[in-house]
């Protein structure tokens, strides 16, 4: 099975479509999937689009009245699929945006990686790639110095990414390990940077793919704040999590 984990707020205008390519691209694979979306107290038309589609695509979703925030929606999307991932050894879950800027069509490379033997496949962009808006662009500029050594050690060129494929046998791991405890304490891109640094240690082969953002297509304004992603990117550089045995 194949959980396709999608954290949304605010995106009625996206993610109708972003659903049906998804759907479009594993109609390519002999791979039973599911889409689940987390809700994170959208305020829009978000929720009754959600529930249209419900009804012609295997979609389940997850959600909260309040504000929960990116990090909590991906954990609440990883916790369920483990909740629901029968063969851990085969199953994968892929995580992406519900903005345009992650193309479904990507879905495939990550996907037949994992099936030739990784256990984390993540997206990367390339340096400075891309037309970005100009808070990405300095958010990104600006990030290996705020990260310091973390970011030198990452097992990928870019931790920042949050498109990537996961086998589930990787994120038991991880949740037996932690226990009942929260396993993302940063926000943004800094969660995405500690969701690697917790699977990399129960990965033996991690692969990048390079994947660069379509912010061309990106409907709304971006919600990417270089202070504030520079303070999370701050706090996560303490953490002992890339190790020497995680690089191997």
């Amino acid at each position: 099975m194949i959980y396709i984990c999608i954290p949304v707020h605010d995106e009625a205008r996206t993610v109708g479509v972003l659903l049906w390519k998804v759907r479009k691209v594993m109609a390519e694979f002999a791979r039973d999937y599911e889409i689940l979306v987390f809700n994170d107290a959208s305020e829009d038309d978000t929720g009754p689009t959600l529930a249209r589609y419900r009804k012609v695509l295997p979609l389940a979703v997850l959600g909260s009245p309040t504000r929960v925030g990116y990090a909590r929606a991906l954990e609440g999307l990883l916790r369920e699929v483990m909740k629901r991932a029968a063969y851990p050894k085969r199953d994968i879950a892929i995580t992406l945006q519900g903005d345009f800027t992650d193309d479904p069509a990507h879905m495939a490379t990550l996907i037949k990686t994992i099936e030739g033997g990784a256990d984390v496949v993540a997206g990367c962009s390339a340096r400075g790639g891309g037309a970005r808006p100009r808070p990405v662009w300095w958010a990104r500029t600006l990030a290996p110095w705020a990260m310091g050594g973390v970011f030198r050690r990452a097992p990928v060129s870019d931790p920042l990414c949050g498109f990537r494929a996961y086998r589930a046998i990787v994120l038991k791991k991880v949740l037996r390990e932690e226990g009942g405890a929260p396993l993302l304490t940063s926000e943004g891109w800094a969660a995405n940077v500690e969701l690697l640094g917790l699977v990399a240690p129960h990965a033996r082969r991690i692969e990048e793919a390079p994947l660069e953002p379509r912010y061309d297509l990106q409907v709304r304004t971006s919600r990417v704040r270089p202070v504030q992603v520079l303070k999370e990117l701050f706090r996560v550089r303490g953490r002992p999590w890339f190790t020497a045995s995680s690089e191997a």
